[in-house]
């Protein structure tokens, strides 16, 4: 069945608002008259292609038990509604017409306009965003001015001590020549010109639900002065946060690595009028201080003897260092080849008027500190030297005299147990985060901004207060017949049956020398199996790993592994049981998981045998069945079929989301993974299609993919395929997508990027067919969190919020769906961009809240709707397949263009029909 029963003719349905749709129109310049093309004989009329925008708001829900809270808004009134923000743009360069790169500069340059030009500016304070542009209250005088400054001592503004810009410290003449000083003065040029005209009114029609680009600059004027405000302070900046220089705020992860606590604000219009949202945020920043002791602990080795230099080179690479005895500061470019005691360089000696030739000698570094210039070195003269000068002008400094300033950034992924330290040290008690942030407020003192002042701004100092609504947990079924009713978002399977337990037959242990009762555990899974209904019959065998393979590559130990399997069994067994021998990020993991899914189509479950118990075994066993494709629990109203709307007619829920490198890694691939729920008029199964795509892109480029007049590689076509032959014949009439992981700014690119791809595969299939589309998108980084006054304990599991801190005019609610245990619980804020079904509010809030109870591999409510949580799960472990080496040198990020174009991504193996549409993500 190459499509669903296809029409011989293909004919399109005329009077369809979802045809393939036609690229959108080039752009016309204002000044070119279009010619009138002369029709084609018989050529379709060209349709025009409207653009989709988020639908508006429907009303309110009502149902569930009201409870009153308060949320992290701080009410903002604005008073100059009839004034209007200049945008102006800015150029800084140096005398000689080069541009000014370096970080923080710009805002020195600035500030030094501001004071020397005060009367020529007449007076006008202003938002600079650090780099082009700027903005005032008012106008300035002029619509060009251009302006000349001298700076003394030009490095970045954070935290550089009291220094006398006349080089007190610094090396002598011969030295100053030789290293070519950044701080000598310098003449910068700036021009300021006049950009655009902001009336402060665009705030109050954004507040009406009339937005605009006006709007949206308005308000990013707003968010630039709170972060110049900040800059001031001398914080570092991370878009919308800042952190302070303060060592009572950072906490140590491990590996030379430190959480540094700070706050997040950004201006937010919402029903009850603008609110300033602040929240508490952590980043990750480099240990300050002596270089070595940062290197000894990134590498966690005992003494710097014990160093990889290569290592040492590419994390060192572009931080600043602060040289001693001269406190100036420098960017790191590299490291010496030598030791600092064989390294040499040219040093030109003043004698007289002898300038060529004869005053050169050659000296070491080494040599050159400790004689020419008195200073005592302890350990550098057998480690290399870092080199803060360019390629070509190398610019030595031994490692001793170096120490790295604070608040640089730490790109990098962490590790799992960066992580795990990282959250523990980070989380608070929501009465915690209360009290800091209310004392943040305080401390900030926005009354005193002069920006703020001008325009009229003022920011109340109370939590805002919301009304939340409690929703009633779902009942769920489990074996037997038996309902069960979650308390405080959980349940358990304690003296009961799973729903459809599966059969575990022709299957077999394999152990990758891990220490284990191997006969205890299987006695043990098989007992609790049967408590839970999983009839596990004894395993074929079982498969330990050759001690000799045992110090092999990963890849190569679980090809002997096959081998030895191949070699034993009759066929290829159903499942496999894999012991690893570490508890996380072994190995063994991506290798072992890709031969038993890509090659051979084997269902298998990873386990680490360290602390086995009961509990380890039923939650390992709830992974099992799912994988097996039987299913824990179901909601009630999925038994009965009668879910509102979603039980009347076939309905697929699809959760899709994009996984990217880290910040620091700029060429892994993204991975798209898409999940889709099978056997309607089940929500409880999915299965998932993963692809890879260029690396940062966050639209999903593999929905639609046509590469012939009759085929369909994409995504969507596999899933509802899979759909169409598991709900017994049926196409889905509607079709609800949950989409993780984009910002507000991309909510135009689902609705006419992604929607229009999921269209057209659908018209692929069938010209005739025009399921109905409902696009959600769940947020999980924001930053508005809620609280109940007066009690120490998150919210309760179900709680929803869909007025006063929502969008004036967007579909969109909160819902905290989980019980928060530890921490602040963080909301899942959900935007209902487009719905052609019709949902009331109740109806569509209750199956967001219902989906958040079919999460197979935990007895708990999930803070987000399963799909999504599957999709993550899917892209997580099928990325694993693939080592992708991250090849870029620097820490800092470059996009996947090179200068050559799209970089080919490699493509991810798919996985064995047998195991294709199971849960194997579980």
């Amino acid at each position: 069945m190459d499509s669903f029963e296809q029409d011989g003719n293909g004919t399109t349905d005329g009077g369809s608002t979802l045809d393939a749709l036609p690229p959108p129109p080039p752009v016309i310049p204002p000044d070119v008259v279009p010619l009138r093309a002369e029709p084609e004989p018989l050529a379709e009329p060209v349709k025009k292609k409207v653009l989709r925008i988020p639908i508006a708001r429907r009303g309110p829900g009502s149902k569930g038990q009201k409870i009153p809270l308060v949320t992290n808004h701080f009410k903002v009134s604005v008073t100059n509604v009839e004034g209007h923000f200049f945008h102006y743009s800015v150029s800084v360069t140096y005398e000689d017409g080069r541009p000014v790169e370096g970080k923080g500069v710009g805002r020195k340059v600035i500030d030094r306009v501001k004071e020397t030009y005060d009367t020529e500016l007449a007076g006008k304070d202003f938002a600079y965003d650090g780099e082009k542009s700027l903005f005032t209250v008012g106008s300035l005088p002029r619509n060009k001015l251009e302006f000349t400054v001298v700076l003394e001592d030009v490095q970045s503004n954070r935290n550089n001590g009291n220094r006398s810009p006349d080089g007190h410290g610094s090396p002598n003449e011969s030295d100053r020549k030789r290293l070519r000083r950044p701080y000598n003065s310098k003449t910068f040029k700036v021009e300021i010109s006049f950009a655009a005209k902001i009336p402060m009114n665009a705030i109050a029609n954004a507040l009406r639900g009339q937005e605009s680009e006006n709007s949206q600059e308005a308000l990013r004027v707003l968010d630039i002065i709170l972060r110049q405000h900040a800059a001031k302070q001398g914080c570092l900046l991370v878009r919308q946060s800042f952190f302070h220089n303060d060592p009572k705020n950072f906490a140590e992860v491990g590996g030379g690595v430190l959480g540094c606590r700070g706050f997040h604000s950004s201006f937010r219009t919402t029903q009850g009028g603008l609110s300033l949202n602040i929240d508490v945020s952590t980043t990750m920043i480099i240990q300050p201080g002596p270089v070595v002791d940062f290197l000894i602990s990134n590498q966690n080795v005992r003494d710097p003897f014990q160093l990889d230099w290569s290592k040492a080179k590419r994390v060192l690479k572009n931080l600043r260092v602060k040289a001693s005895p001269s406190n100036l500061e420098f960017k790191i470019t590299g490291l010496s080849e030598k030791p600092c005691k064989e390294q040499t360089f040219t040093l030109k000696q003043r004698n007289g008027n002898d300038v060529d030739g004869e005053g050169q000698i050659e000296v070491t570094v080494y040599d050159y500190f400790v004689n020419h210039r008195g200073i005592e070195l302890r350990y550098s003269g057998d480690l290399p030297c870092i080199n803060v000068g360019k390629p070509k002008r190398p610019t030595y400094l031994p490692l001793e005299l170096c120490s790295l300033v604070s608040l640089q950034r730490y790109t990098k992924s962490l590790s799992t147990p960066q992580r795990a330290s990282l959250v523990e040290k980070s989380r608070q008690k929501p009465h915690e985060r209360m009290k800091v942030l209310s004392d943040a407020l305080k401390t900030n003192n926005y009354d005193s901004e002069p920006m703020l002042k001008s325009s009229g701004i003022s920011i109340s100092s109370s939590f805002t207060q919301v009304e939340g609504r409690v929703l009633p947990a779902p009942r769920l079924k489990v074996g037997n017949g038996e309902d069960f009713f979650p308390r405080n978002g959980r349940w358990n399977f304690n003296n009961k049956k799973l729903v459809q337990p599966a059969k575990i037959e022709r299957w077999a242990v394999v152990n990758f020398s891990a220490r284990c009762d191997i006969q205890g555990l299987i006695r043990d899974l098989t007992k609790c199996g049967e408590l839970k209904g999983i009839l596990i019959e004894p395993p074929f065998d079982v498969f330990q790993e050759n001690p000799q393979t045992r110090r092999a590559p990963p890849m190569v130990r679980v090809e002997k592994m096959f081998e030895d399997i191949q070699s034993k069994l009759p066929g290829a067994p159903q499942f496999l049981l894999c012991l690893l021998p570490e508890r996380k990020n072994s190995d063994l993991y991506g290798p072992w998981k890709r031969k038993n899914l890509a090659e051979y189509g084997i269902v298998t479950q990873c386990m680490a045998p360290t602390r086995v118990n009961d509990q380890y075994l039923t939650n390992l066993l709830l992974k099992i069945n799912a994988k097996l494709g039987g299913l824990n629990s179901l909601l009630a109203v999925e038994h009965s079929p009668s879910i509102p709307i979603v039980s009347k007619a076939p309905t697929i829920i699809i959760g899709m989301d994009v996984s990217h490198g880290s910040p620091g890694q700029s060429d892994i691939p993204s991975i798209a993974a898409v999940v889709s729920s099978r056997q309607w008029p089940l929500i409880s199964k999915y299965r998932a299609s993963v692809r890879t795509q260029s690396p940062k892109v966050e639209m999903i480029d593999s929905i639609f993919k046509r590469v012939s007049e009759t085929e369909d590689e994409g995504i969507f076509r596999e899933l509802l395929l899979d759909f169409y032959t598991s709900s017994g014949k049926r196409k889905p009439d509607q079709i609800i997508v949950f989409r993780d992981g984009v910002s507000e700014s991309q909510f135009n690119q689902v609705l006419n990027i992604e929607l229009d791809q999921m269209i057209e595969a659908c018209k692929f299939l069938d010209e005739k067919w025009c399921p109905k589309f409902v696009v959600i998108v769940a947020q999980k980084n924001h930053h508005t969190k809620f609280f109940q006054p007066g009690s120490p304990d998150n919210v309760p599991p179900g709680t929803i919020i869909d007025n006063k801190v929502c969008h004036p005019r967007n579909n969109d609610f909160y819902l905290c769906a989980h019980a928060g245990m530890i921490g602040t619980t963080r909301p899942t804020h959900y935007h209902v961009l487009f719905d052609e079904v019709g949902f009331s509010a109740d109806d569509l809030q209750e199956l967001v809240h219902s989906l958040s109870y079919v999460y197979q591999r935990s007895t708990t409510a999930v803070s987000v709707v399963a799909p999504i949580c599957y999709a993550h799960l899917a892209a997580t472990q099928i990325g694993q397949f693939v080592k992708f080496e991250d090849t870029s040198e620097t820490s800092s990020s470059h996009g996947g263009l090179t200068s050559a174009g799209a970089v080919p991504v490699p493509q991810l193996p798919r996985l064995e029909e047998k195991v294709c549409n199971s849960m194997f993500f579980c």
